[in-house]
């Protein structure tokens, strides 16, 4: 877990669609271990897919502590051969190589390998390996929304309060019983029984100021989970603005809050009165009390850190440019 924040470089300016030679070769970003038999079973069912389709590609094995440095020599190497570089893996492995694909502007693509895959199947990404591969060479570079906490980059959601607790309750819980939704689900429902403080913030948007006691406050950049959580617009296209959808949790007991997370699983949580949720493009948090804490842990794409405050969250002005058919429809 990082104690300190991670600034990289402005985007580059403009949006121009970046140069992309399709008989160029595909650079892979594994984050695995060598000998690993299901590290193993992807990097064959990689190269099988490049050999029928007639494709190149390289695969970068990144192992411990080592994925931000190949990701950035995959990333660079893309950019030389005017391609894209591919994240094959969970939430954290995807945010690593975004952020490095969104700062350069290099197209990037994705084959989820994690436990929800938000962000695959909002552009309609298959969650199996043997139907990604497919889908992902026969993709285009197309501009897909990116957001910033405090100019680190997220793709599906970013949060202060419980939710960052959660995660890292779930990682202890995954680290020891295995990764499954099931076990997500358990690992949530222990944090949410546990007594929370909640946190006083100030919170301004659009000209607008609040002050709050929340459990947790979340912020949304990915349609499909929102809508999953029912707090989604249904009818959204991919030409509506740009904007976030922040949630508010507010204080409620264990058992309430473990109600709202069944709520949640049907889909239902917009409907429920302990969450407030507005849009937004930029959200400006701080702590209420003069004393309040200069840093502030966070989670934004299943990491975990501490940021100074204010918090920023936002709109990023760029896109992410991402391997996609502009026809992909998204599993719902």
């Amino acid at each position: 877990m990082s104690k300190a924040n991670a600034v990289p470089p402005a985007a580059p300016s403009g949006s121009q669609r970046p140069a992309f030679d399709v008989a160029a070769p595909l650079q892979f970003v594994l984050n695995g271990k060598a000998g690993n038999s299901d590290t193993d079973a992807t990097q064959e069912a990689i190269r099988s897919a490049l050999d029928a389709a007639g494709r190149t590609g390289r695969i970068w094995l990144a192992g411990p502590g080592e994925l931000e440095r190949v990701a950035r020599d995959a990333t660079a190497q893309a950019q030389r051969e005017h391609c894209a570089v591919v994240a094959v893996g969970g939430d954290g492995t995807i945010n690593t190589v975004a952020q490095l694909a969104h700062t350069t502007g290099c197209p990037m693509g994705v084959i989820p390998e994690g436990t929800f895959n938000f962000f695959a199947r909002e552009h309609g990404a298959p969650t199996e390996i043997a139907d990604a591969l497919p889908w992902l060479l026969a993709g285009r570079p197309e501009p897909v929304q990116a957001s910033a906490i405090n100019e680190r980059l997220f793709l599906v959601n970013a949060s202060l309060g419980v939710y960052p607790e959660l995660l890292e309750d779930r990682e202890r819980w995954q680290a020891r019983f295995g990764r499954s939704r099931v076990i997500s689900l358990g690992a949530a429902a222990g944090t949410l029984l546990r007594a929370q403080a909640p946190l006083r913030l100030r919170v301004a948007w659009e000209a607008k100021q609040r002050e709050l006691r929340t459990l947790t406050l979340f912020v949304g950049n990915n349609r499909l989970q929102l809508e999953k959580l029912g707090l989604g617009d249904a009818d959204a296209t991919e030409d509506k603005a740009a904007h976030l959808t922040a949630v508010i949790l507010k204080p409620i007991g264990s058992m309430a809050m473990v109600g709202l997370m069944l709520r949640g699983a049907m889909g239902q949580l917009g409907d429920a009165d302990g969450v407030d949720h507005f849009p937004c493009e930029e959200l400006v948090i701080r702590p209420a009390s003069a004393l309040g804490r200069r840093t502030v842990k966070v989670a934004f794409d299943g990491e975990v850190a501490w940021m100074r405050a204010p918090i920023v969250i936002r709109v990023l002005p760029e896109p992410l440019w991402l391997l996609k058919t502009p026809s992909a429809s998204r599993d719902l």
